[in-house]
């Protein structure tokens, strides 16, 4: 009893030693202790809490209309498709959040129908980009496949669930979450069955049906055979809790958008109208273009294609895009968010290097990529074409400007030989200096036009003075519309801490007035001013003084304007002979 006793006042750890190494010299190697820690456990798994994806999805709140002011921002024209994609994207998630805030008693309709949806249109109008604004606004899991990865090996029901998988790991392996996210499928034509084969075509229609239970309502198992992650994350669960598990997503309410080109389409739908106008007293169909006949598309139309009849019937939603006109490319380079312009003025910048365009070269290059005929992607083709030049020299010189206008395009190798020589350097100069300030004048434009939009999404009253503030932070960097307006946003939360600050430290209310936080923030994006160097620079200023003030007078509130600001003597010389009489 006595060396039991004394057995249990050790250390487990200590004795599970002991023993180990008594039977290691006993046995050898053939014996050894399994400690209590890798036994089965009725222990929960690590992970994020489950109540995340559906607090998540609880707060989801954005309504269609807020959606297309945040598309019309990136994307031109396609205003029938934006409309289409945020009415159906925010009521889905809408109805998901509606049902979750109901609660258990929360009936469900028998026969749940999902608003799918088909985009149709030619290539390079922005079909994936559409997409990937939404997902990246509404903040759900998002995963994006070719539909040609599947066809490619026949029956592919376990890469179609392998798409679903995915979703998961987005959702950061919140299942409830993942279980509410989109799945978009582009090149979906390209598994339609072609009518000039005989047979069954497994690599077409062996996708489609593989398609079919995860587009209306099935239950994955995200435990596959061939995933050593997954089997890693059976074995850790088993230990765990001694139980196999049984992790399964359903698919009642991943919404999935199919895409593609559907070239031929056209043709089906042309046949079609013209054997209905085939009569006595009908008229022949007038010529149409592709676009004006993909509108008039009718699911007979899409089986005839080479689609089953199943698989439209779970896309209910159908919206076909514009193809883009010359103007539209240019709109498309005029827009502040554009990734084809920012992404070239980064290309420079990262050489230290600033380059902008004026606007003469912006219709000139959409005039060259209308001429490629591949919609927005010939934008980037003509730009990388026109400046490659520029791109291979300037950096190993000393320039650090460049102006993109007509005559760069017209003549790149004469122009790129005047800028490395030197010549005419005052009269580049001027260009770069006046084309910039066009740029700027065209960001203040455009914000004032959105003021109210930008203003109620990042709170912040942009004023005519903000607007000017933001259009020259966003043009003497790189970035996008909203990333100006959130970080001088930031300047002005900054500014408004520093009352705060302030009144901690120095027991002082002081309060800037509009034209004061305006003028502060202006040094946050001049100079590259801190919180600290303006705090001490108003302590050093305006502490004395105001201390006096209170000390003769009692008063502890202080307003400070701009005019304050730049000059602190004559502010405090008529406050002090206004309060200390």
């Amino acid at each position: 009893m006595k060396i039991l006793s004394e057995y249990q006042a050790q250390d487990p750890k200590k004795i599970e030693k002991e023993l180990g190494e008594f039977l290691n010299k006993k046995f050898g190697g053939n014996v050894r202790i399994i400690s209590p820690s890798i036994q089965p456990q009725k222990a929960p798994v690590s992970g994020k809490s489950p109540s995340k994806g559906k607090n998540q999805l609880i707060d989801f709140d954005i309504k269609p209309a807020e959606l297309i002011a945040h598309l019309d921002q990136y994307v031109v024209r396609q205003d029938k498709a934006k409309s289409v994609l945020s009415t159906k994207i925010c009521t889905h998630f809408n109805r998901i959040r509606h049902a979750q805030t109901g609660g258990e008693g929360h009936p469900r309709l028998t026969g749940n129908i999902k608003s799918n949806i088909l985009m149709l249109g030619p290539t390079g109008i922005g079909k994936t980009y559409l997409i990937r604004l939404i997902a990246k606004k509404i903040g759900v899991p998002f995963v994006k496949a070719d539909a040609t990865k599947f066809s490619e090996t026949g029956y592919v029901g376990g890469d179609v669930e392998d798409l679903i998988r995915d979703l998961v790991k987005e959702a950061d392996d919140d299942i409830e979450l993942a279980q509410c996210g989109i799945v978009y499928i582009d090149e979906i034509d390209k598994i339609a069955s072609s009518p000039s084969v005989i047979g069954a075509q497994i690599s077409r229609t062996g996708v489609q049906r593989a398609l079919l239970k995860p587009m209306e309502e099935t239950d994955v198992d995200l435990k596959v055979p061939h995933d050593p992650v997954s089997m890693m994350q059976e074995l850790d669960f088993f230990q765990k809790t001694g139980q196999r598990s049984k992790r399964r997503i359903n698919t009642a309410n991943i919404l999935f958008i199919l895409s593609g080109a559907f070239s031929g389409l056209s043709d089906v739908v042309r046949q079609r109208l013209t054997r209905q106008s085939i009569g006595f007293g009908s008229k022949l169909a007038q010529a149409r273009d592709e676009i004006d006949l993909l509108k008039q598309t009718r699911a007979e139309d899409l089986v005839k294609f080479g689609f089953e009849s199943e698989f439209i019937g779970r896309v209910p939603v159908r919206c076909v895009l514009d193809t883009l006109e010359e103007k539209d490319l240019y709109a498309i380079l005029k827009m502040p968010n554009n990734p084809v312009i920012l992404n070239k003025r980064l290309d420079f910048s990262a050489y230290g290097i600033d380059i902008v365009f004026s606007d003469n070269a912006l219709k000139e290059l959409a005039k060259r990529a209308f001429q490629e005929n591949t919609g927005a992607r010939g934008l980037v083709s003509v730009v990388e074409d026109a400046l490659i030049e520029f791109e291979e020299k300037l950096p190993s010189t000393h320039i650090r400007h460049l102006t993109v206008n007509k005559e760069v395009l017209s003549s790149p190798a004469s122009i790129l030989e005047k800028v490395i020589s030197n010549e005419n350097k005052e009269q580049l100069e001027m260009d770069f200096q006046r084309t910039c300030q066009n740029f700027k004048t065209y960001i203040t434009d455009y914000l004032r036009e959105n003021w109210k939009v930008l203003s109620l999404r990042h709170g912040l009253t942009l004023s005519e003075t903000r607007c000017e503030m933001v259009a020259q932070y966003f043009t003497t960097r790189v970035m996008e519309i909203e990333t100006a307006v959130k970080q001088v946003k930031k300047f002005h939360d900054s500014v408004k801490e520093m009352e705060l600050e302030v009144s901690k430290s120095h027991d002082l209310n002081l309060v800037f007035e509009e034209d004061a936080v305006d003028f502060l923030i202006q040094q946050f994006i001049d100079h590259n001013a801190t919180s600290e160097e303006i705090l001490k620079t108003i302590y050093d200023s305006f502490y004395d003084g105001f201390n006096l003030i209170r000390e003769k007078a009692g008063k502890n509130r202080f307003f400070l304007s701009k005019k304050a600001l730049l000059d602190h003597e004559s502010y405090l010389n008529d406050l002090i002979r206004k309060e200390i009489k």
